[in-house]
This record gives C-alpha cells, structure tokens and sequence, in this order.
C-alpha cells in the first residue's frame, strides 16, 4: 500500500545546498554510493575517484573544492566518481499543459542499480532568483531535473555514444579519452549552473545551447508559457534544438548526427512520451511501459509556471516512496 511507502525528504536550503543536505542526510550519502559502487572493488572506486579529481583540477573546475569537502564529509571513496560518471537513460516531454494555459515536464530516470528511488530528496533552494526545487541526493552536486517556479523547468539525458567503431566498449574507452582533454563541465554540473543563474526560459536556452560541455547530452526545457518549451540535444560544442512540443529518450532526433543510443527501446519510450497527456495527476496516468520499467527510479511532473510538482522514487518491483506533490 502507498500509505506504508516513505515519503520523499522535502528540505529547505541556502546556497550551499550540496553540502547543507549532505551532513544532515549523510546516512542517506551512505546508502547512495552503496547503491552506485556497486559489485565495484573498494581498490577500483579509489582509481576511479584519483581520475576524476585529477580530471577536475586539470581543467580548474569550479566544483572541485565543493567535492573535496562532500568526499571529506563522507569518509569513504565515491564522492568524486560517481559526481562526474552516470550510465543512465531517460525519457522525458515537454509542451503545453492540457488546458493549454501554461508548459509542462515529464521526466522518467532509469538506472540499473537499486537505491536511487528509495533514497531520492526533494531540496528547495534558495538563491538570488527566488526559490528552485531539484530532485537529487545528498552528495551530488550536478543537477538532473528541477523545477524553477515562474522561470522554468528542465531535465536532462544521457546522449548516444559517439565513437568510430560501433562496438561499445572500443567507443566507450575513446569517448572518455576525448572527455579528460576537454576543459568543460559536466553536462550536470551546466544545469546546475542555469538553475543558479539562469532569470528565463530564454537565457535557459541559450546557456543550454551555447556552452561547451564536456561530453554529449540532451536537455528538455520547459518554460512558464504554452510555446516554451524545446530539446536541446548537445555535442561538446555544437547543439541541435527541436522546438517544442518536443520528446527525448536516448537516441538522437538529428538526421545528421550518429551514435551508438543509450537505453532501451528508443523509438517506442519516444512515441509514448509524445501520446503521454502532460498531467500533474499524482496517479501518473501517462507512467506505462516501456516508459516504466524494471530500471526505473524517479518520476518527475512539474509546471513552471507555479511550481507545482508531482515526484516518486521507485525501484524494480515498484513505487519506493509515496508520491510527493507541492501545489502552486
């Protein structure tokens, strides 16, 4: 029964959020890398975690001293890895609301190990633009979905694989060499950064469009109008942009642009995120396969324009959490 299922932590915080909900949720930290390490040998996180700081510092980035004080606050290897690495896929939609009064985001988190619905927070931020709302975890800095009330909201995909083989594991291995040389952020760590600082749709857009990141991504922005809303699909420097009403999954929707899709089932999760009626009904009415599915650990809805929201952990076998709403 949802009535026996934990409730998603809503908590308020200032401008040092990551670090503010990591020592009072550091159990919850805890239980997150558990979940993300993995079958991972202890030896194997410590080697990946020496990479990515190193990676960090090569290229100055702001959020290395941020990391340093979450990995010092946990005690234990994890904190910089699993900050700049993900292996997820995604669905998401964005246009008008069905009354066509305002724009919409729906955004589906798949990612294969368990945890990450059962331990998933709401955290209100405040900041000089007025209050933004992310779903996250403590310890993460990036941002992966959140809604700003009368700015936007927006989420964001893993992209497919560029490589010149075609075979996953060569691709893989070249991507990641192209992405130690690039001096640019982490796709998530970019929207974080237009959620801080970002007044409008417009300057949402454009910050998504424009900035070099390091590696491939797909964002869906939705803005507080029925006409604002687009994908931006994303290479380190060049972006594509479909206007809304616009879906995205895992693959691209760029007739020019090849790679290898992430996820499962593309095509079908695309065309059921374009049937899907853009509801805030804390059923989900719109949640079914191959949206839903065992991989999936987060449910996202929200307008705008209000700031209303609807969200649910979840994990294999099901709902995690009681679903989470916040009105206007």
């Amino acid at each position: 029964m949802s009535a026996d299922l934990p409730e998603i932590p809503l908590v308020e915080a200032g401008e040092d959020w990551v670090v503010e909900t990591l020592r009072t949720h550091a159990d919850r930290a805890h239980a997150l890398i558990e979940a993300g390490a993995g079958s991972l040998p202890t030896a194997a996180i410590r080697m990946a975690d020496a990479v990515s700081r190193r990676w960090l510092a090569r290229h100055r980035a702001p959020q290395l001293a941020e990391l340093d004080r979450i990995a010092a606050i946990i005690g234990r290897p994890g904190a910089h890895y699993l900050n700049v690495s993900y292996e997820w896929g995604c669905s998401c939609a964005a246009g008008p609301s069905p009354d066509g009064a305002s724009a919409r985001l729906l955004r589906v988190l798949d990612w294969p190990d368990p945890g990450l619905g059962r331990y998933v927070m709401a955290v209100r931020v405040a900041s000089p633009l007025g209050r933004w709302l992310t779903l996250t975890w403590p310890g993460y800095a990036g941002v992966l979905q959140a809604v700003a009330p009368g700015r936007f909201a927006a989420a964001l995909n893993q992209a497919p694989l560029d490589g010149p083989t075609g075979l996953f594991a060569l691709d893989w291995v070249a991507a990641r060499g192209k992405v130690w040389r690039r001096p640019h952020p982490t796709a998530s760590h970019l929207l974080r950064r237009v959620f801080e600082t970002a007044p409008d749709f417009a300057a949402a857009r454009r910050m998504l469009s424009e900035t070099p990141v390091a590696a491939g991504a797909i964002f869906t922005l939705a803005g507080v109008r029925p006409e604002e809303s687009c994908v931006i699909e994303r290479r380190p420097d060049t972006a594509h942009v479909i206007d809304g009403p616009a879906r995205a999954v895992n693959a691209w929707q760029s007739p020019g642009w090849k790679g290898l899709p992430r996820g499962d089932d593309n095509p079908r999760r695309l065309d059921a995120m374009a049937a899907a009626a853009l509801t805030l009904d804390p059923a989900l009415p719109w949640l079914r396969p191959p949206v839903l599915n065992d991989r999936t650990r987060l449910v996202f809805a929200a307008d705008p324009s209000t700031g209303a929201f609807v969200a649910q952990g979840r994990e294999a076998d099901g709902p995690a959490t009681r679903t989470l709403e916040a009105a206007a």
